[in-house]
């Protein structure tokens, strides 16, 4: 397993809450802590990953067309999954296989598409990835916040005049603590898509946080895997 494969399985559980999400009218749709236009960046706007239109905008009756179906499943292509994350088509594949033989991920028997084991994977991140691929805190940056200074754990974590831990971008917005995101692209693919940048913050939380963190992040995790699911 590489660092890069957790980021990709975390993207493939964003896709399949926005697929969830879109195809079902009855879901409650995204977290209220993903509702809001809270963005820790200064460049202009990211074209999102092409499925983040609300359920309102497709008529029901048009959710079980072709052309629907085609376009979710366009998303799971190696090259749209590869632009997303900020990896090569022949690193997506690679990945890929590696959540295959690891058990994180599988093939769907009729689709094709990779759907990823959330028990699994919830497993992994509680409990081996700080240890696999441990994450220190170094010297004061801008960049972008993460950990419980991000949106999906700030209103329950954060304390006043608390240097805040960031992944070092030139064009963040916040002053903090540098800690080096899981994979490179990291910044990059958390500007297209606020469910994966909520997801990766709780993975921060876990590999760096004090026990209290570590059990928010959990609660939370769990909450947004089970939507996923």
């Amino acid at each position: 397993m590489k660092s890069q494969d957790i980021l990709l399985l975390l993207k493939l559980v964003s896709l399949s809450q926005k697929e969830k999400t879109n195809l079902s009218p009855k879901e409650k749709g995204v977290p209220i802590f993903l509702k809001s236009k809270w963005k820790d960046w200064e460049d202009p706007e990211v074209p999102s990953d092409g499925i983040d239109f609300a359920i309102e905008e497709v008529p029901v009756y048009l959710r079980a067309t072709k052309t629907f179906q085609d376009t979710l499943a366009a998303q799971y292509s190696v090259r749209n999954l590869g632009d997303a994350i900020g990896i090569s088509k022949s690193e997506v594949s690679l990945a890929l296989q590696r959540c295959y033989v690891a058990g994180l991920a599988k093939p769907d028997r009729l689709t094709g598409t990779p759907r990823v084991n959330q028990w699994a994977l919830r497993e992994f991140i509680i409990h081996g990835l700080r240890y696999v691929y441990p994450a220190k805190l170094s010297g004061i940056t801008r960049g972008i916040a993460t950990a419980w200074a991000a949106p999906v754990l700030q209103e329950r974590v954060m304390s006043a005049g608390e240097i805040v831990p960031v992944w070092p971008d030139a064009r963040g917005k916040t002053m903090g603590q540098a800690i080096a995101p899981l994979f490179k692209s990291v910044p990059t693919a958390v500007r297209k898509d606020a469910y994966l940048y909520s997801l990766l913050a709780l993975t921060d939380a876990i590999r760096i946080g004090q026990p209290r963190e570590r059990n928010i992040a959990m609660e939370r995790l769990d909450l947004m895997l089970q939507e996923a699911g």
